[in-house]
């Protein structure tokens, strides 16, 4: 057997006069080998690259001098560089990426054990391996990394280096970017180290080189299934901050019944309540209740390197909207008194933008990351908080109020995958009328025909594809009664719309409905747009109410339910079951980073019991039961590539002669329109990559690693849909391309589709209310009501809307929600390492890239075209949510890869 061989710094270095570490004002550059510095060995893709490197070191000893102890074979010296992300805490303080107590480990030269792995196993079976100590190197001051060197003794008969094993000698985790050899092997690693204190076990890196389990060097099989099994952990215990484990649980940590019995809420996730796993955590069970985990006020664990608030800028949007939650709503909600009351007047709407709100100025310069919200001191004690003016309203005042915008949002909003062709009639309802009242609708076809009479018949608007409705009749229906004793108000309702002939679409008709409750009927009634005072205010009033539930369909299905939480058990499956060499493992995971600290902090503070949206949207405290009903009876995933979902609503159907092989129903539809030319592009891009590792179908149906991935998506991770009879099978290459192209999409182009134009259309909540809090004028008023309306209809609109508290707190979280960070990485934009490194993937990813640019143009082009009325006219903001790229900020556009926000 071949022994390892140690390379270790000369002990004379040690005795030499040594810099302390870290130190401010020390400029010395001690770099002795610019051959293979950070800036002429190849870095990770992201890292800025810089022509003259500036270093700091705190070594006189120069370049490790290593004892080699003697083979009877040549040697070849291989030099090796290491770089480290510093943490910001030590960034900003000047101190070493070990701090000032593990400084002696970088005295001694043991800051990292590194160990070479062959591909080749020796003449006995048995691995082949070269160690040597990293020592630290020097900051570089221009692209903000640490980076440590070493030398290794590597013999000539070692073969092919395929993997490093890696140990920290430091106290804590260190985030390691790349180890880079000057032989032309890289391991890209982006990955936190533990430290041997807290787990002796070494960390595994392999290559930039992608490998089927089949292909994979023999010497690398066993430590490809080690490194998967660290990370699969066995389901017990509290999960520690410097674990890297993903594993399952239901979403048992929303309540708090240890704070008040009150906050108590359902397991989502089994039988009662159908919904996709999250990442377990492994806290304790409350003492209230045995199936309820407990809550902390701190962050929720997150495997390690799902983990990037210590090593990115303030301005990524995990930690931008944890300061707004810790910091801009409880101050919003200190100078409340009333937390019900509402605007008095519009003007007092408009003072949010003009103006802003003073509040007390914190202690603890949290708000420092908020410049859109926090805009400068009235006086030592108090910041004002103002608004940005929303792009609707800067447009066009009047917006919101008018009855195309309220239908033309339904195609180029924020929620415009919800509307559906109308294609049976009379409307029905598929719940008990036992419970819930008689089912047909009381939209008839004498009120259809008096809207479109000049049209056409009823008939003819049906067989012609021109009826469209929003539904969230049957959805909302048996949650009426419930909000109501919680002091809210809720109706079933049904928006129906007729499809004109500029291509533009007209509301015909609204229908609110409350169940029987009290020994009462059923209350059902039809609104429609109306020529007389009282009928045009009630109208108003309707669309208030609609608007309300599609905002909460919209936070609570289209954008919580269908991206982050349909996308968490993707990115635990793919971690368990999916090597880091594993090609497809490669592909996915730039769609993955961020999203499970996202997730995460919104189970601490967005969805959770009397949570942000809970406070603020119409469901109150059964938010979560409805996201739970949509996933029962709504997701497919099937349905979640774009062009499916088209067909499901009855949005397009298909046709192999049209472009993306889908004809749509109404022609003008930006989000579909756009939508298609992103999906269409990740899919050829999708195409390429699985045919280049997968030429014969019978290589998908043969991996095991693959087959294991896509068994426990469907099995564990949405394991509560396991029997559905539409899940996609996968055992060609082309089962495989739509998978992994349904997933980039939802995390793409769906996500940005649904999130970053809500400031633009809800910054402006008449426009986008989250909640209505008063009932229709018309139902069962008593005369004091009634007068009331009549007198001051104004006044009923601005009760029914969002009180001042729940509004602000909204249109703040909306604002980060709607941000890009400087950082924001972009569909197309950075290529890979691993990607990078092979050739046919590089040139398809250029492809990729290029297309894209092209959309941009594209986009251009249709939001001035006079003849789209959907995306271009008088005061129209263009629809823009699928143009690929963007600055950083509130900009209305923008695709990134992952779900960042």
């Amino acid at each position: 057997m071949l022994n390892s061989q140690i390379n270790h710094s000369h002990p004379l270095n040690n005795l030499l006069p040594i810099r302390k570490a870290f130190v401010h004002g020390d400029t010395t550059n001690h770099s002795s080998s610019n051959a293979y510095s950070p800036a002429n060995l190849r870095q990770h893709a992201s890292t800025k690259k810089s022509n003259a490197t500036r270093a700091r070191s705190t070594s006189t000893a120069g370049n490790i001098k290593a004892i080699s102890i003697p083979f009877l074979t040549k040697e070849t010296t291989v030099k090796c560089v290491i770089t480290i992300q510093p943490t910001i805490s030590s960034a900003i303080a000047g101190v070493g990426v070990g701090g000032i107590v593990d400084g002696v480990s970088d005295l001694l030269g043991l800051s990292f054990l590194l160990e070479l792995v062959s591909n080749d196993l020796d003449s006995k079976g048995n691995q082949k391996t070269v160690k040597a100590y990293a020592r630290y190197n020097a900051l570089d001051l221009d692209i903000s990394v640490y980076t440590y060197k070493c030398d290794f003794d590597v013999p000539e008969d070692f073969g092919e280096i395929g993997a490093v094993l890696v140990e920290n000698e430091y106290s804590k985790k260190m985030f390691f970017k790349n180890i880079v050899l000057n032989n032309g092997v890289t391991f890209t690693c982006e990955s936190w180290v533990h430290s041997k204190y807290d787990n002796p076990e070494k960390r595994i890196f392999f290559t930039d080189k992608s490998y089927l389990l089949l292909e994979t060097p023999t010497a690398l099989k066993p430590l490809r299934e080690k490194d998967m099994e660290s990370l699969r952990g066995n389901g017990e215990g509290e999960r520690k901050s410097f674990e890297r484990i993903y594993d399952y649980d239901v979403y048992n940590d929303l309540g708090d019944p240890d704070g008040s019995l009150d906050l108590a809420r359902p397991v989502l996730g089994g039988e009662t309540h159908p919904y996709p796993r999250r990442c377990r955590t492994g806290r304790k069970m409350s003492s209230k209740d045995p199936l309820t985990e407990s809550r902390t006020t701190l962050p929720f664990y997150v495997p390690a390197d799902e983990d990037f608030s210590e090593i990115k800028s303030v301005n990524f949007g995990a930690k931008t909207l944890y300061s707004v939650l810790h910091g801009v709503v409880p101050m919003l909600d200190s100078i409340v008194t009333d937390k019900d009351k509402g605007f008095p007047l519009f003007t007092s709407i408009d003072l949010l933008y003009n103006e802003g709100v003073n509040v007390p100025s914190p202690d603890n310069g949290i708000l420092s990351a908020l410049p859109r919200l926090v805009k400068g001191a009235t006086d030592a004690a108090n910041t004002v908080i103002k608004f940005e003016t929303p792009e609707t309203i800067d447009r066009d005042t009047f917006s919101w109020f008018r009855d195309e915008e309220f239908c033309r949002q339904m195609l180029a909003g924020i929620n415009p995958c919800r509307i559906q062709l109308v294609t049976e009639w009379p409307l029905m309802s598929k719940l008990d009328p036992e419970i819930y009242g008689p089912a047909e609708s009381a939209i008839t076809k004498e009120i259809v025909e008096e809207e479109i009479k000049g049209f056409m018949t009823l008939e003819e608007a049906l067989a012609q594809k021109k009826l469209f409705m929003l539904d969230y009749h049957d959805l909302l229906l048996p949650y009426v009664n419930k909000t109501e004793a919680e002091g809210r108000t809720l109706y079933g309702s049904r928006t129906l719309m007729f499809l004109t002939p500029a291509g533009t679409l007209r509301p015909l008709a609204i229908e609110l409905t409350r169940p029987p409750v009290d020994g009462k009927p059923q209350w059902k009634h039809v609104y429609t747009p109306a020529w007389d005072a009282t009928g045009a205010w009630l109208w108003k009033l309707a669309k208030a109410h609609v608007l309300a539930h599609d905002s909460s369909y919209h936070q609570l299905v289209s954008h919580w339910l269908r991206t982050h939480c349909a996308t968490e058990p993707y990115i635990i499956a793919t971690n368990r079951q999916l090597s880091q060499m594993h090609p497809i493992r490669r592909f996915l995971l730039p769609h993955f980073r961020y999203t499970m600290q996202i997730n995460s902090l919104a189970r601490l503070l967005l969805v959770n019991a009397m949570g942000i949206i809970e406070s603020t949207f119409s469901p109150g405290r059964y938010c979560m039961q409805i996201s739970s009903d949509a996933y029962d009876q709504q997701w497919r995933f099937d349905h979640e590539a774009l062009p499916a979902d088209l067909i499901s609503r009855g949005m397009a159907v298909e046709d192999p002669t049209a472009p993306y092989g889908v004809k749509l129903t109404i022609e003008d539809y930006p989000y579909a329109n756009d939508g298609l030319l992103i999906y269409d592009t990740i899919k050829q891009w999708a195409t390429s990559y699985v045919n280049h590792y997968y030429p014969q179908a019978n290589l998908v149906e043969s991996d095991e690693e693959l087959q294991a991935w896509w068994n426990e998506i469907r099995t564990v991770g949405h394991g509560d849909k396991k029997d559905e009879p539409w899940w996609p099978q996968l055992k060609t290459q082309d089962d495989l391309i739509g998978i992994v192209s349904t997933i980039l999409w939802v995390t793409s182009g769906q996500h940005s589709a649904v999130n970053f134009g809500q400031y633009d259309f809800a910054g402006y909540f008449p426009n986008r209310p989250t909640i209505s809090r008063t009932k229709m004028p018309n139902e069962d008023p008593t005369d004091e009501e009634w007068q009331s309306f009549i007198k001051r209809p104004e006044d009923a609109l601005l009760k029914c809307f969002p009180s001042q508290i729940q509004a602000t707190k909204v249109m703040a979280i909306l604002d980060v929600l709607s941000s890009h960070s400087p950082d924001e990485e972009y569909i197309g934009g950075n290529i890979e390492a691993a990607w990078e490194a092979e050739p046919a993937i590089k040139a398809a990813f250029e492809e990729f890239r290029g297309r894209l640019n092209e959309l941009e143009a594209i986009i251009d082009s249709r939001n001035t075209d006079p003849n789209l009325k959907n995306r271009s006219g008088a005061g129209l903001v263009p629809y823009q949510l699928l143009k690929p790229y963007s600055e950083k900020g509130v900009t209305g556009r923008g695709v990134p890869n992952s779900i960042s926000i």
